[in-house]
């Protein structure tokens, strides 16, 4: 069986691989951009999931306390999986049921890492991300989140951060300040491309989100692997609940053309 292929993680030493697992259909499916609906999975199926993951190499596991219940059920499901994944969670975003709000305050900051610690049952985060807004230059410059997050790196409660960006301006500013930039990118949205080659100057780490258009795309192949053959892209998260997808994306990246 091959397995996907890794990629540093920026400076940090670390690898993960060129596919991420989102997990936002682990525990979220109101209010979602996806084109059709779809029931929430059962623990047998997201423990399925995890294991289809390991065998395959994916390592990485995008989520946030947005997405729902998701940090929760990792928490539970993950168990001695945990070291074998790399797991990357957010702050910022607070999403109730119905609606969403942002707060990048240095108290709700401490807040949302200390609570995304206790739901994932792990002693670190291997990566938060900003869950910003439209306004990411904003958010970065005159907010307290990303200071509040540095300081927490040198305590050890997380090993790296960054933000999920929407601007070049942002995403830039974010590589200057930050280990990892999040940016949408795909072969029919390439207006962020400048922050990739930006950040890959600046040894940074990018994900990258919509890869696939949130579904949208009609050939995920060859979305997949545009975006995996863009220097300085380090990994492509994608949510799937589907098994024989999830092989596929992964049989995508791993053919020959």
């Amino acid at each position: 069986m091959e397995k996907v292929e890794q990629r540093a993680f920026g400076l940090s030493g670390r690898y993960v691989s060129i596919l991420g697992l989102g997990t936002v259909k682990f525990g979220r499916n109101t209010g979602v951009k996806y084109p059709q609906g779809f029931d929430l999975p059962d623990d047998g199926a997201i423990n399925g999931i995890l294991d289809l993951c390991i065998e395959n190499g994916i390592n990485l596991l995008d989520t946030a306390p947005a997405y729902g219940t998701a940090e929760e059920r990792l928490g539970q499901l993950l168990g001695e999986r945990r070291d074998k994944f790399f797991l990357v969670t957010k702050t910022g975003e607070e999403f109730d049921g119905t609606t969403s709000r942002h707060i990048f305050t240095r108290e709700h900051t401490e807040m949302s890492v200390e609570r995304s610690l206790r739901r994932l049952k792990t002693d670190h985060l291997d990566c938060v991300l900003v869950h910003s807004t439209l306004d990411d230059l904003d958010v970065i410059e005159n907010t307290d989140v990303l200071e509040t997050l540095h300081r927490l790196k040198g305590k050890g409660d997380i090993a790296s951060f960054g933000v999920s960006t929407y601007t070049i301006a942002g995403g830039k500013k974010a590589a200057d300040l930050c280990d990892c930039v999040m940016v949408a990118y795909n072969p029919d949205y390439r207006e962020e491309e400048s922050v990739i080659h930006y950040a890959l100057e600046k040894k940074k780490a990018v994900l990258i989100k919509k890869a696939m258009g949130s579904g949208h795309a009609p050939d995920p192949a060859r979305n997949l692997n545009f975006v995996a053959r863009t220097p300085g892209v380090t990994s492509i998260v994608f949510g799937s609940l589907n098994p024989n997808n999830i092989r596929s994306n992964i049989a995508a990246l791993n053919k020959d053309e």
